[in-house]
């Protein structure tokens, strides 16, 4: 995955989404042609694609206009039909409904503390053939508030920092409750809990606030001048789960609910998520006090490419089957920052993550 950059010179929605369609044009048109194939390839019709496109852009209007602007900015300028664009900010809503049981991507790693600065760690793991390019934006919100958030071209956000200190990592979930109701597409609430949120109370309120059709969980965290904290809210049809750090700080989220009540009509179907969860707290005492790089390769737990966190994707498998850490992360709040390296946590270890 290429890593594009881009910042844009104003807080007005439709005048950034102009800049981001008239820049990545081509970027956009792209990611849409292949998620379309993609959900194909899954068994959805086109019709049903289109129209579950349509009913979460519809969602998204009500519930962030300045969201829903900027996306329909995007697709004009980007000579892109608005369903098509978003068919990849729901893509999470779409992929809820395919024939073909879902598979998990990402773990997050989290610690806070009195007196301390959060120190983050995520890798993100999808197909590599969706994600030729990714994009690193750094806006101005209509809040005031920087942001710096990596997404996909098409998704409004996933990883990211706001200047008031919080930052927020984001894993993919899955529940008996998702459906194809069409609402507010997750990635929107990631973006505007990064553009609004100045405290962990007002992220849980934003993502409260929102009706989804699919799940997924979103770990906010701040910095603070007397220390940090951090919540795991869990999204999904059937309501807002928390989770919080525990008692040494370290707060670890895969691609299963941990929430009691959610985790009920849990139905993730990858079995790495819970070796990968129980890979993180192996490692948990090693973590701490460590910059981005060493923090890398601290996670793998000696045990480089082969640790549980690292996907390869078995080339024997068809491409629905393959698995690869396209990115490797860690968010500063405190010097509003992220850290990133495209590829696994042990390969980041052996480069150095670069900061922007």
């Amino acid at each position: 995955m290429e890593l594009r950059t881009f910042t844009s010179t104003t807080p007005d929605a439709v005048a950034r989404g102009r800049e981001l369609g008239a820049a990545f044009g081509p970027q956009y048109r792209r990611t849409a042609e292949l998620y379309l194939a993609h959900f194909a390839e899954l068994g959805i019709p086109a019709d049903d694609v289109r129209a579950l496109a349509e009913r979460t852009h519809a969602s998204l209007q009500a519930w962030a206009p300045d969201l829903a602007a900027e996306a329909e900015a995007i697709a004009v300028r980007a000579e892109l039909e608005l369903w098509r664009l978003a068919a990849v900010g729901g893509r999470t809503e779409i992929l809820a409904v395919a024939p073909r049981p879902r598979a998990g991507e990402c773990s997050t790693a989290v610690h806070v503390g009195p007196g301390l600065a959060a120190e983050t760690l995520q890798t993100w793991d999808w197909h590599e053939f969706l994600v030729p390019e990714g994009l690193l934006l750094e806006l101005t919100a209509s809040s005031g508030l920087r942001v710096k958030v990596f997404t996909e071209f098409g998704t409004p956000g996933k990883i990211g920092v706001n200047s008031a200190g919080v930052g927020l990592h984001f894993n993919i979930l899955s529940h008996r409750t998702d459906s194809a109701a069409g609402g507010v597409p997750v990635h929107a609430v990631a973006r505007r809990v990064l553009e609004e949120a100045r405290s962990i109370e007002e992220a849980q309120s934003i993502a409260a606030s929102a009706t989804v059709s699919a799940s997924t969980v979103l770990t906010v965290f701040e910095t603070t001048p007397t220390g940090s904290r951090a919540a795991a809210f869990e999204l999904a049809p059937a309501g807002l789960g928390i989770v919080e750090p525990g008692a040494d700080g370290w707060l670890f989220h895969t691609n299963h609910f941990l929430d009691p009540a959610l985790s009920a009509g849990d139905t993730m179907e990858d079995a790495t998520t819970v070796a990968r969860l129980a890979h993180l707290d192996r490692v948990r005492g090693e973590l701490v006090g460590l910059a981005s790089t060493d923090r890398a390769l601290a996670a793998c737990g000696g045990r480089g490419s082969a640790a549980e966190i690292c996907m390869i994707p078995d080339l024997t498998l068809s491409p629905l089957d393959q698995w690869t850490t396209l990115l490797t992360v860690a968010v500063d709040t405190e010097g509003f920052a992220l850290e990133v390296f495209p590829g696994r946590p042990d390969e980041a270890a052996a480069a150095g993550l670069t900061r922007v």
